[in-house]
């Protein structure tokens, strides 16, 4: 394990062994302790710590970490994901030996203890075995119970007693060793009870073991359903890749390529890693990005991606990012990242949970002292069933998996629509949002604009007008300026290299083209440099109307030309807006085009709200004026719409945009379809809906419970918990938490 500096990166363990909400706060506690640490936050369901600090020892931390009574998995990479499921493995199948053998001593125990309901054969038995001949055959069959499968709770449970920490194993451990040891000295020494006290309740201790034990195995497999989705998109990529070496040809591990290797992929395998298509052609399924299910298709210069899956044709690709560089890892990153943060609904649950242990241990003795001093005879044996059920009953499993588990089958599912939350907040703030507010170019529209018409002003040729802004546009990344530049080759217009080129973002560019001084650009600044367009209002009027865009040409301060570049509207645009209408949304489009243009694609696209011809900086005060009248997203892509998407509660970037948005955005839409937008907001709904059921459950139900086993109604309604019933509504309540997480996996947003 290496050392990490001071970062925004956390350095990321894998803890095994915590079992509740306890042993994730005991975790943290401890990795805050370590020196130059400045944040710890630990997801039971991942089972993952992430540290923030400076200097950062991952050995000292994993020490940290050990020493408080927790295990540490120190593999790297791949592999460390893959010991973590083998170890998870074993201790299930650790875990299920246990309750097998817990079961069958405990189901005899249990019919036994039973026997006085029936009469004669309980009768036979007590006279043939006597009362101490009796209790020592049940003590015979608890004893292996208590200390084979039931040790896991003393180890543990003792642990962090000693470290003034009690867990959910304290709980079990002090539970049921005071059912075991009271019986014990029923058995053996039952004249020191009080009269009518010398009662035994192996039965109750076995039982709440067994019922722990199958608890748990089932919390396990249903956790470990929770997590498909990641382990499928880590699956995604294959073991081997035929890579071309030479005249030959050779299967190698996908670990091994090299950017720059000739990639061979035939007729439906997996692509191993990113790269540029070489050779040959097919159709590549990539709906593991996009949620698409059409294929897309590939020839020499288009770029394929690691994961997706080839069709019937075969081609050569040179790989270009592999290993922890492709897109999948980076698209894993994030989904690992957003599943190990929590939302801001976990803080008050985080904070009520490091009272909720010591404030049991109180109402187990409340319990125990109020039945032994006022219950009625036998006291003893009153006073001891109420603790134990309070002991049990209380476990807090399940208030610990309420949220990590809703977060972890939330984005898992968000992954597999093609929806990365890069941070779990943005699952709660995106549900809470009121106004969804849409950047036009690329975001609403395909973003592969096309020039439509060139109109020449003040006499200049066509040809010349488009090969001078052809010549300033070549150095532009800007969808507009590639539509010209392709405009102009595809016409054969030659265009000069340009001089002291000038990008201005949310305006135009700018540069010299042998001895003229060019301009490109919107309106304003066009009347920033002096270039008088207005007697030209009419036309530009009527081309903004009809859905395009007009750019303006200036050459040596004097209008030269317009530019009108058509851009088609994305297929599904209408739909997804009414779809955020129908959910009660109001809908905005923020975009740095004319009135008009605005007007035109807001008409198509169903939206009534427009704030249009704004720069960078103006779409971002647009998002601040919003925010008056409630929370906002941001849909955008491309480097102007950054600050907007900074700006804003949550920022949704379209994952065909610049990095820099995709980066700024809390939220990407992989593939760019505009149904994604109210898809995600249904989605974090959904979770969030999940989470606030889990806490109700998991806090409520305990907090209902806890006062009906501690035998608060029973003098007056006849209703009290056994321990055993006690043992089974815990187990209940865990499993509850993670089934009821595991519906975000069927919902259905197509």
């Amino acid at each position: 394990m290496d050392t990490a500096p001071s970062s925004a990166e956390p350095l990321t363990l894998l803890v095994r062994g915590m079992t509740c909400a306890s042993c994730a706060g005991k975790v943290e506690g401890a990795l805050r302790a370590v020196p130059g640490v400045r944040s710890a936050s630990v997801n039971l369901a991942t089972e993952k710590a992430a540290v923030l600090g400076d200097s950062l020892d991952a050995r000292v931390l994993a020490e940290a970490v050990e020493n408080a009574g927790y295990r540490v998995l120190r593999s790297q990479g791949r592999a460390l994901e893959e010991e973590a499921e083998a170890d998870r493995e074993e201790e299930r199948r650790v875990l299920g030996r246990d309750l097998t053998l817990s079961a069958l001593l405990t189901a005899p125990l249990v019919l036994l203890s039973m026997a006085h309901m029936l009469p004669r054969v309980g009768a036979a038995a007590h006279n043939l075995l006597g009362p101490f001949g009796w209790n020592f055959l049940l003590w015979v069959l608890a004893t292996p119970v208590q200390f084979g499968p039931g040790l896991r709770f003393y180890r543990a449970g003792w642990k962090a007693l000693a470290a003034r920490a009690p867990d959910m194993n304290s709980l079990v451990m002090l539970g049921t060793s005071a059912a075991y040891l009271y019986s014990l000295m029923s058995t053996l020494l039952p004249q020191f009870l009080p009269a009518g006290a010398a009662q035994v309740y192996y039965e109750s201790s076995a039982s709440i073991i067994t019922l722990v034990l199958a608890g748990k195995l089932m919390e396990s497999s249903a956790r470990r359903r929770a997590g498909e989705a990641l382990r499928r998109l880590s699956d995604l990529s294959p073991k081997t890749a035929r890579v071309i070496q030479g005249a030959e040809e050779a299967d190698i591990p996908v670990a091994e390529i090299e950017p720059g290797d000739s990639v061979l992929i035939r007729p439906g395998e997996r692509i191993p890693c990113d790269g540029i298509v070489i050779e040959g052609s097919s159709f590549v399924d990539e709906s593991m990005l996009s949620g698409e299910a059409v294929p897309v298709e590939k020839g020499p210069g288009d770029l394929v991606t690691g994961g997706t899956v080839n069709g019937l044709g075969s081609f050569c690709f040179s790989a270009r990012a592999v290993g922890e560089d492709t897109v999948l890892s980076g698209i894993i990153r994030l989904v690992e990242a957003a599943q190990q943060g929590k939302p801001p609904i976990q803080r008050a649950a985080d904070a009520l949970i490091g009272y909720f242990v010591p404030a049991v241990l109180l109402a187990a003795l409340a319990a125990f002292f109020a039945w032994l001093s006022f219950g009625p005879p036998p006291y003893l044996d009153s006073a001891l069933l109420h603790a134990v059920a309070v002991l049990i009953v209380a476990c807090p499993c399940a208030m610990g998996l309420a949220t990590p588990t809703a977060v972890l089958v939330g984005t898992g599912r968000a992954a597999q629509l093609g929806i990365i939350f890069r941070d779990a907040r943005a699952l709660e703030s995106l549900a809470e949002a009121d106004i969804v507010a849409f950047d036009k170019t690329g975001t609403l529209t395909e973003g592969k604009p096309a020039l439509a018409e060139v109109i020449p002003l003040s006499g200049i040729l066509r040809g010349v007008a488009l090969s001078l802004a052809a010549a300033v546009e070549s150095r532009s990344e800007h969808p507009y300026a590639r539509a010209i530049v392709s405009a102009a080759a595809l016409e054969g217009v030659a265009a000069d290299p340009p001089k002291g080129f000038e990008a201005l973002p949310g305006s135009g560019v700018r540069a010299r083209v042998g001895d003229k001084s060019v301009v490109v650009g919107a309106r304003h600044l066009m009347e920033e440099i002096g270039a008088d367009f207005s007697g030209f209002s009419e036309r530009v009027e009527e081309l903004s109307s009809s859905g395009k865009s007009v750019l303006y040409l200036a050459v040596d301060e004097r209008p030269a030309a317009l530019l009108a570049v058509a851009d088609p509207m994305r297929e599904g645009v209408r739909r997804a807006v009414a779809e955020l209408k129908d959910s009660g949304r109001r809908v905005v489009l923020l975009t740095g085009d004319s009135e008009s243009t605005a007007a035109a694609v807001a008409a198509a696209a169903g939206i009534e709200d427009i704030s249009a011809a704004l720069s960078p900086q103006g779409k971002a005060a647009a998002v601040r004026l919003l925010q008056r009248e409630g929370r906002v997203v941001f849909v955008g892509d491309g480097i102007n719409d950054a600050p907007a998407l900074a700006q804003a509660e949550v920022g949704v970037a379209v994952g065909s945009g610049a990095d820099v948005a995709v980066d700024t955005a809390e939220v990407v839409l992989l593939g760019a379809r505009p149904e994604s937008v109210p898809r995600a907001i249904a989605l974090s709904e959904g979770t969030v809906r999940c989470i606030r059921q889990n806490l109700f459950w998991a806090f409520f139900y305990n907090a209902l419970l806890i006062p009906v086993a501690a035998g608060v109604f029973e003098p007056w309604l006849g209703i009290s918990l056994s321990p055993m019933l006690a043992a089974a509504a815990m187990s209940l309540s865990s499993v509850f938490v993670v089934a009821n997480s595991l519906r975000l996996r069927s919902v259905n947003l197509l």
